[in-house]
Formats: C-alpha cells, sequence, structure tokens
C-alpha cells in the first residue's frame, strides 16, 4: 500500500485557495446608480446611462441595486422589451432589496422597474459585459526600422569653384595738382584750380638762380629812377 503523503495534500489545498483567490479578485462590485440608488432618478434615464458608461462590466461581478421594498423592484428583460418597457416575460425578477445579480455571461443586459410608469420615466438600465477582466489588448505589431540612406544620398558634391577670375577694380591714378606760378609770371595765365603748395617733391629740380642778364635789367631800371628823384629834390629846393 502507498504511503500516505501529507505534502500533496497542503499542495493542493495552496492550489485551491490560489483559485479562489483569483475568482474574488476578479470580480467586482458595481452599486447601480452609486449615493442614487435603483430609484425615479429626478433627470430622466440619462442618470443611469451616465453612470453605466463609467464603469466596466465583466463576466463575473455583481450588480447591487439597492431599493426600498414595496416602492421598487428590478427585472432583466430582452433589448426588445427593454425598448418599450415590457415586463410580461422577465428573464429574472428581484423584489427584495437590495438585490444582488451575478453578470454570468458577457454581452447586452438590460434591466428596468416594473413597478407601474417607472421604466416610461427612466428607471431603466443597459450595460455592456465583456468576456473577460483578462482581456489582452492586441499586441502592437513592431515597425520595421528604415534602413538608412547611402552615403551617396547624403553627402553633396559640392559645387565647384567658379573658373572667372575676379574682376580687378580699376586703378584710380591720384590728379597731380599744378605747380605754383612763379613770380613774374601772372596769375590769369596761370591754373589756379588747385591751390599752391609748398611742399616739394624731393625729385623736383630747384628753380635756377637768376642770372647776370636779369640782374643787369634789374639795375638799368633801377638807376634812372633815382636820378630822376634826386633832380627832382634839387629844384624844389
Amino acid at each position: 500500500m502507498q504511503e500516505f503523503n501529507p505534502n500533496l495534500v497542503v499542495l493542493i489545498v495552496m492550489m485551491i485557495a490560489t483559485m479562489q483567490f483569483q475568482v474574488t479578485m476578479a470580480q467586482k462590485r458595481h452599486v447601480v446608480g452609486d449615493g442614487l440608488g435603483w430609484t425615479v432618478p429626478t433627470g430622466g434615464a440619462v442618470a443611469y446611462t451616465t453612470w453605466a458608461s463609467l464603469q466596466t462590466f465583466n463576466v463575473g461581478d455583481l450588480l447591487v441595486f439597492t431599493f426600498t421594498d414595496g416602492e421598487h423592484d428590478v427585472a432583466e428583460i430582452s433589448a426588445a422589451a427593454f425598448g418599450s418597457c415590457t415586463a410580461t416575460n422577465p428573464i429574472s425578477l428581484a423584489t427584495n432589496g437590495p438585490a444582488t445579480l451575478t453578470l454570468t455571461t458577457p454581452g447586452a443586459h438590460y434591466y428596468i422597474c416594473t413597478f407601474r410608469s417607472h421604466c416610461q420615466i427612466g428607471q431603466k438600465l443597459a450595460i455592456n459585459v465583456s468576456d473577460s477582466s483578462t482581456t489582452t489588448p492586441p499586441a502592437a505589431t513592431p515597425k520595421t526600422p528604415r534602413s538608412p540612406p547611402p552615403p551617396s544620398a547624403i553627402l553633396k558634391t559640392p559645387p565647384s569653384p567658379s573658373t572667372t577670375s575676379p574682376s580687378t577694380p580699376p586703378s584710380e591714378t591720384p590728379a597731380t595738382p599744378s605747380p605754383p606760378c612763379p613770380p613774374n609770371v601772372s596769375t590769369s595765365s596761370c591754373d589756379t584750380s588747385f591751390p599752391p603748395t609748398t611742399t616739394w617733391d624731393d625729385t623736383a629740380q630747384p628753380p635756377p638762380p637768376p642770372s647776370d642778364s636779369d640782374e643787369a635789367s634789374s639795375f638799368t631800371a633801377v638807376v634812372p629812377s633815382t636820378f630822376l628823384i634826386i633832380g627832382l629834390a634839387l629844384l624844389n629846393y
């Protein structure tokens, strides 16, 4: 007879406890309408439509309808009956509050209150249940990295330098000023467009010394004038 192994029993118990823990963690409790509860909303059916749009319902979750016995109830009905608020053949009916319903199947689920005209004035709820709370999102297809362009496409050939020689600016010849007029030449016959300058070029030749004939002519012009002056002075004396 095979010997009993207590470790095997411990392992089985741990596996069952883990599975139960996972189911409990996956199960979520939704209180319909939150603080509003399950009643006739003042704003109409939009109150429950807005509440449902903010929830995520999965298979195994719980719906809790909070209401007062004898004033409301909750019935699950088909989509066709939901539009006309007909509760003749409900899928389920709970008359005692709070009523807790387990979402066992995925897809659309519809709930109404069968009291008088409560459904027509807004006490109705439509939800969509997902198959599992652990739905894996589709894996994103990795993008193939684009191969870098060849070096020839990156490096551009620099433009060849122009063979045209740069234009040489025209040389400007400085204007040579006219030399000043000599003392024995009248200014009318001299070019007076430029003022006389006292700076002489080193290479320019100095003016020639006065010749003997010039000195003789000057002496000849001075002597008669001197004698004339002496003669007039004697006459007056």
